[in-house]
């Protein structure tokens, strides 16, 4: 048994690095496309302040999310989605 786990990890980590390497495709790939975080916000009628706040996230973060320095993952990018699509779920109250 331990054999086993051995070698399917063996091979995990062969395949790994093949893909790195470019010698191997995976089999399958992840993409999104980045919302436009500031016209989001613009659509709310929140200032950065006010929309990193109900976010709880530094205003930091939004400033580097709207530059494009940095974008947001996960959750975050359905929240942005939401929120473009329904600027009113997040509002001054």
């Amino acid at each position: 048994m331990k054999n086993e786990f051995y070698d399917d990890l063996s091979a995990s980590l062969a395949e790994a690095l093949a893909i790195a390497k470019g010698d191997a495709k995976p089999s399958r790939q992840f993409s999104y496309d980045v919302p436009d975080i500031k016209a989001i916000r613009t659509k709310t009628g929140l200032s950065q302040q006010q929309f990193a706040d109900k976010l709880n996230i530094s205003s930091r973060t939004l400033q580097n999310w709207e530059q494009g320095t940095r974008h947001p993952t996960g959750a975050s990018i359905t929240l942005m989605r939401l929120l473009d699509k329904q600027p009113d779920l997040i509002g001054l109250a």
